[in-house]
């Protein structure tokens, strides 16, 4: 059997988890495979085939990373399986279920705007640009639930400084990507697509905020932002943008979705914070999915050591 490390298969070659996991289709790539060999076919179209089909989504040589919290990762079937990802349903249990055939190879991922060296970049170019960490991030949803996930990426500033933005940068504009006949379930969404987010420039570039293609391990499934997105974790997780393709320094504030949406409910900035509530709802307290009791909502998601430097002098009831 030809083996290959996982680092060693670029990602363009990677089989989804969902297919890996299905049996029927392995056994019918195998046999027609076989079927291509006994009718004159290559060696090698075979041991292609069979690469395809037992190719696994494992992501190899991680690094620990000192960002990491302590805290017990939610169990892998329930981060996967309650999902906000209105591209593929408005339900937390749609995009398990709509995103299984969204196709995410090959897929580009463009740096442009205010800066010297702006590019095309492609997942295998995204995934050799830094070395890749296993980051465990508490992970706070503006609907009071939250999650611990063990994110798999780097610091995004890896992909900003090798753009040079020019001192007329002062936000990131990020840009999801969007086909409706992939996407059929956004219009009942009730928002504008694209999903469009942004950052200032100084938040983009924090060490915390990463560019992360995968989870537990493993390559993101598709209803967890495959295969490439952001996670910002003292903000709300809908800052954390998934399935990006555009990703843009701008001179000013750029428009986010959920903002445009409804402004006086998402504010730009979106720092978790207590002390200001959501107009529907509290938000001093959350609940870890997996768990009963709620337990209270901590400044800045628990990340305040880190990061409430960026805000020194703001009114965060008003730029919230």
């Amino acid at each position: 059997m030809l083996v290959k490390r996982a680092a060693d298969i670029p990602y363009s070659e990677v089989t989804p988890k969902s297919l890996y996991l299905n049996r029927r289709k392995f056994l019918k790539q195998t046999t027609t495979a076989a079927a291509a060999l006994a009718s004159g076919g290559s060696l090698l179209t075979l041991l292609s085939a069979r690469r395809e089909a037992l190719a696994t989504t494992k992501l190899g040589n991680l690094a620990k990373s000192p960002f990491s919290t302590s805290e017990k990762a939610t169990p892998y079937d329930d981060v996967t399986h309650y999902n906000n990802f209105y591209e593929f349903g408005t339900d937390k249990s749609d995009p398990a279920k709509n995103a299984t055939n969204f196709r995410t190879s090959p897929w580009t991922v463009k740096v442009s705007g205010e800066c010297a060296k702006p590019g095309d970049y492609s997942m295998d170019d995204l995934l050799k640009l830094a070395p890749l960490e296993e980051r465990i991030y508490r992970h706070r949803c503006v609907e009071a639930w939250s999650i611990v996930v063990p994110w798999v990426g780097y610091s995004l500033s890896a992909v900003l400084q090798r753009a040079e933005p020019t001192p007329k940068a002062k936000f990131v504009a990020f840009e999801s990507y969007f086909n409706s006949s992939q996407m059929p379930q956004a219009r009942w969404a009730g928002i504008s697509f694209p999903y469009v987010e942004g950052l200032r420039l100084d938040e983009a570039m924090h060490p915390l905020t990463l560019l992360c293609v995968g989870m537990y391990g493993e390559t993101l499934p598709n209803q967890d932002g495959a295969p490439v997105r952001i996670v910002i974790p003292w903000k709300y997780g809908f800052k954390s943008i998934k399935s990006i393709v555009k990703i843009k320094l701008v001179k000013s504030q750029p428009p986010t979705t959920w903002n445009m949406a409804s402004s006086v409910e998402y504010g730009f900035y979106s720092n978790v914070n207590p002390n200001v509530d959501h107009p529907r709802w509290s938000q001093a307290k959350e609940r870890r999915l997996g768990e009963f009791l709620r337990r209270p909502t901590l400044m800045f998601n628990g990340y305040g050591d880190q990061v409430a430097h960026l805000y020194d002098g703001m009114d965060l009831k008003k730029y919230f």
